[in-house]
């Protein structure tokens, strides 16, 4: 009798705490990610959202035309990218739980997609810095913050040889 009546505790302990969890998740889940102000957007993101998924997501669904952006927060993980100009590639090299002390970056459209541009400092906890172009970056414990400018125009990229580099095209007006 007792072991059944611990096997029940135990079952509906185990239950009770998959529903905290589930709503929590739920909950974070539901959170907004970001609002509108008067000049662009504010977006604050939460652990283990993907930045440059995030900013696409917003620009393809409120159909920014071009802008830029700047953000603070702490990352899970960072890939900064140094260009090799023989190869025509980046060099990727990854940091994780680190402070982004500095987040800038640009947004415009390559056909029906976004491109960002985006570059960044980050610190350790010895205050290291490390930074360049980011090619993938992933909120950490926290949050991180950014602040999204909208331009008038729709600006696009295209790649130019013989870089092989994706280009902001500027439109000429006479």
């Amino acid at each position: 009798m007792k072991f059944q009546i611990k096997k029940i505790t135990a079952s509906i302990l185990l239950c009770f705490g998959l529903s905290i969890a589930q709503a929590q998740q739920s909950n974070d889940a539901s959170k907004c990610r970001y609002v509108k102000t008067a000049t662009g957007y504010l977006m604050v993101l939460r652990e283990g959202d993907n930045v440059i998924e995030s900013i696409e997501k917003l620009v393809k669904e409120e159909k920014i035309p071009s802008g830029n952006f700047t953000g603070i927060g702490f990352a899970q993980e960072v890939i900064f990218g140094f260009y090799d100009f023989n190869l025509k590639k980046f060099n990727p090299k990854t940091f994780n739980k680190v402070e982004m002390g500095s987040i800038t970056g640009s947004i415009a459209w390559n056909g029906e997609k976004p491109s960002l541009h985006i570059h960044g400092v980050a610190t350790d906890e010895k205050f290291n810095a490390y930074g360049g172009h980011i090619l993938s970056l992933k909120v950490g414990t926290g949050s991180m913050e950014v602040y999204i400018t909208l331009n008038n125009g729709k600006l696009e990229r295209k790649v130019e040889q013989p870089l092989n580099a994706n280009v902001l095209q500027l439109p000429c007006i006479k």
